[in-house]
């Protein structure tokens, strides 16, 4: 049995050792946020973050990640309120077909959590494993920006 901590619910699973997380989170957890789409770590559709990090989940066996904080789409929200990048994708027009947005969203996070204020630079490093067919990059990176902005303004000063 592994006990594996999602969205700060523990969850203890019979896993077999090649299960992915991907899988488990889709099919065994039903956390359907996380995509399935290349399956082999190119495009950053099921990209979750653990212990801070962003991490692939098509890539990354489920028994691996036991004793680490998972992350996933589902997560973000506090009940209706969405995370402020989560609510900035949809301020800032950057959901097209919505595919690749919750790897998008994801990274952007992870790197917010870091940096709130970050470089147009920084973000196309941070997005550098995230791809979106519908190329609405600009948007996205405004996007970005403006969560950044308003995670900055909501943390209580000293």
């Amino acid at each position: 049995m592994t006990t594996l901590t999602i969205n700060k619910k523990k969850f203890t699973l019979d896993l077999k050792g090649h299960e992915t997380l991907l899988e488990v989170l889709r099919d065994t957890l039903g956390l359907t946020g996380t995509k399935t789409a290349c399956d082999e770590s190119e495009c950053g559709a099921c990209t979750v973050i653990i212990d801070g990090k962003t991490v692939l989940a098509c890539i990354t066996l489920a028994c691996d990640v036991e004793g680490t904080e998972i992350t996933t789409i589902e997560g973000l929200a506090d009940g209706d309120d969405l995370h402020p990048v989560q609510q900035a994708f949809i301020d800032q027009g950057a959901v097209q077909c919505g595919f690749c947005m919750p790897g998008m969203i994801m990274s952007a996070k992870a790197l917010l959590d870091q940096n709130p204020e970050p470089t147009q630079e920084a973000v196309e490093h941070a997005l550098d494993g995230n791809l979106c067919r519908c190329a609405g990059y600009a948007q996205i990176f405004d996007a970005i920006r403006h969560a950044g902005q308003k995670i900055k303004n909501e943390k209580p000063h000293p």
